[in-house]
Order: C-alpha cells, then sequence, then structure tokens
C-alpha cells in the first residue's frame, strides 16, 4: 500500500505522538479481556487482532482471555438445550457445561488465535484446564428475603470462581514470545471443568503478572454519570464514593469491582473502554484521551 505526501505525514505525526507511550510501556505486561460487539463484527475483530499484533511489536506484552456468552447461547439455543440465568449467571448443567468447553475452547480461541496470526502475530491458545493454568472451586450463590431466617444456597452448576493462576504457564508462553489467548474454564481439584466469567479470569490473570494494565472491552462507552457523561481518571476512593451513591449500579457494577480489585492488589491501572470503536485498545494505550473509564491506583490522578 502506497501513500501519498500527505497521508505519509499525517502517519509520521501520529506515530511520533505514540512515541512516549512507546517508551514508557515497554517490557510492561498489559491484560485484555476481549468480548461484547468486538467478537462478532468483522471489522472490530480485524481492528482488535492489529492492536494485539501492534503492541507485541513495540515491546508490549500482550495476554487475551475471551469471553463468548452470546454464542454459547446461539448453540444452545441450535441443539434445544434450555437454558437459565440467576444473578447474570447461566445455570451450567453437565450437557450445558460440554456445549461451554466447545465453544470457547474450540471454536472462539481458535477463531481468535487464527486472527492474530493472520495480522503478523504468533499465538497460541489455551484454556484454563491446560497445564493448570486456573485452578478454580465451585462458586456458591446464596438467596435471602427478609422472610427467611437463613440464606438459600442454589446450584447454579459448572459455574467456578478462580482458586489460583499458575503463572509459569504464561510466562512460558512470553518468553517463547508467544501471545497468550485464554479461554475461561477452570479446572477443579478433581478434575472438573467450570465456566467462570472471562472478566473475573482477567482480572485475577493482571493480578497473578502484576500487570502494568487491566483492559475491559465492553459494548458501552464506559462507566457514565447520573447525566450521561463517561467518567475517567478515577481513583479507588472516588470508585467507592459512585458505587455509594448509587452511580454505578446494575450490570455495570461487576465489572468496576473486578477493574477496582485488579488495581488494590497491585495492578497500575484498569480500563473499561468501548469495544465498538476501531483499534479501541491503541487509542487507549497510545493518546491521552481513550475511549472509555481509567481507574487507577494512584490517589493523586483525579477524574480528567
Amino acid at each position: 500500500m502506497s501513500l501519498n505526501r500527505k497521508e505519509a505525514a499525517t502517519t509520521a505525526q501520529v506515530i511520533s505522538r505514540a512515541l512516549p507511550y512507546i517508551q514508557r510501556f515497554a517490557g510492561k505486561t498489559v491484560v485484555v479481556k476481549y468480548g461484547g460487539n468486538a467478537m462478532v463484527d468483522d471489522r472490530l475483530k480485524a481492528s482488535f487482532a492489529r492492536d494485539i499484533v501492534l503492541m507485541k511489536a513495540v515491546g508490549i506484552n500482550p495476554i487475551v482471555v475471551h469471553g463468548g456468552g452470546p454464542q454459547i447461547g446461539a448453540l444452545l439455543e441450535r441443539l434445544s438445550i434450555k437454558t437459565k440465568f440467576i444473578d447474570g449467571m447461566r445455570v451450567t448443567d453437565t450437557k450445558t457445561m460440554d456445549v461451554v468447553e466447545m465453544v470457547l475452547g474450540a471454536t472462539i480461541n481458535k477463531e481468535i488465535v487464527n486472527l492474530i496470526n493472520n495480522a503478523g502475530g504468533k499465538a497460541f491458545g489455551v484454556t484454563g484446564k491446560d497445564g493448570q493454568l486456573i485452578k478454580a472451586k465451585k462458586l456458591v450463590v446464596s438467596h435471602q428475603t427478609p422472610e427467611m431466617s437463613v440464606p438459600e444456597i442454589i446450584d447454579i452448576g459448572h459455574v467456578g470462581e478462580v482458586r489460583s493462576i499458575n503463572r509459569s504457564v504464561i510466562d512460558m508462553l512470553v518468553q517463547a514470545d508467544f501471545i497468550p489467548v485464554i479461554a475461561p474454564i477452570g479446572v477443579g481439584a478433581d478434575g472438573s471443568s467450570f465456566n467462570i466469567n472471562a472478566d473475573l479470569v482477567a482480572g485475577k490473570v493482571a493480578e497473578e503478572l502484576q500487570a502494568e494494565k487491566l483492559m475491559l472491552l465492553t459494548n458501552v462507552g464506559g462507566l457514565q454519570n447520573k447525566n450521561g457523561e463517561v467518567l475517567t481518571g478515577l481513583t479507588v476512593s472516588r470508585i467507592d464514593q459512585l458505587i455509594a451513591d448509587g452511580t454505578i449500579h446494575g450490570g455495570m457494577l461487576p465489572k468496576i469491582r473486578c477493574a477496582l480489585d485488579a488495581v488494590k492488589s497491585g495492578v497500575q491501572c484498569a480500563h473499561i473502554i468501548d469495544g465498538r470503536v476501531d483499534h479501541a485498545v491503541m487509542l487507549e494505550i497510545f493518546t491521552d484521551e481513550g475511549v472509555g473509564t481509567l481507574i487507577t491506583n494512584q490517589e493523586s490522578e483525579g477524574e480528567r
């Protein structure tokens, strides 16, 4: 592809402006949770893959953790397997878990690996069961109403939470110059499989690696205030205030708590970014403006 003089000058200017960020983050680890619209739109899939390859090319170590809820739901429907949700979590019986493993561990994981490889990268796909990367335990869900003297324990099947991350698996791949692509399937002490929320897995991976950044791609512009304006440059204490006053609620709350836990555990910053934007990952790393909400563990940062 050839550029005219004006296009070439613009390209050179953009690269020059990105240089301070490239220098700052070279050698650092960035964990990216990939999901939402970015996983189903062909244009966005291609731009995401190029962003990940560019990060690796300039010396950043990207780790990709992916979801796949809509794709799992679509296959369950085609197979006439009924599914239901409790508190936003899919009840996962044995048949459903088989579908989850097939969709996450095979179809989606390999598609992402191929996207990155076709963009010039070197990706390697794993599930949390490979090398016992994600040790998990059954998630216990309780429900209580004012009429109940004790909470009701609800069995939601093969839904798990992270017990530990075996970072040696990730380190081995990174040292071999691969880009790890992780499906959020955990393994129990008895070898059983568990379906785990991809945001939670990404957060725990970021914590274990003490990553520079945790990036969660979403289908919204970021965390918004009560006037619909995107908030960014948020500190831990400011997030706690926004939870207390009800600004953060509903489906955004678990994602924010995941980001909050990560920065409280040593991750430098977390980003909740708009995956519907072309090259969202690149824009968040290599520009001041970004495309979403930044949460930092530095109390002096303040909103911007």
